[in-house]
């Protein structure tokens, strides 16, 4: 049981990206290199292109990448569009530590 509730306290983050994005690679990069420091984030990709994700393709067509920070609510595919702290485009490792600790402050 408490093991439940501390994986409920996880922050998550989730890149949309798409296939063929040299910005997305980028960001991929820097996400691989923020969890080397912080190795217990979750971290999912959703690629906008894919079927069945015309309600991403539909928000950030134009915008990928595009990284959501916010808190795992242990609901499956429950990604946040309003509450999460985004970061787009070009990111660097430090802009996502400085959003992973705001979360984490406003929500604790």
């Amino acid at each position: 049981m408490r093991a439940t509730l501390v994986r409920l306290n996880i922050t998550r983050l989730t890149l949309f990206t798409r296939v063929n994005c040299g910005l997305c690679d980028t960001a991929k990069t820097r996400i691989q290199e923020f969890q080397k420091r912080r190795p217990k984030i979750d971290y999912s990709e959703i690629d906008i292109s894919a079927p069945g994700q015309d309600k991403w393709r539909n928000v950030y067509d134009f915008d990928v990448p595009v990284l959501h920070i916010d808190k795992n609510l242990g609901q499956a595919d429950t990604t946040t569009l309003e509450a999460a702290k985004k970061l787009m485009h070009r990111f660097t490792v430090e802009e996502i530590e400085s959003a992973v600790a705001e979360v984490e402050k406003s929500t604790s």
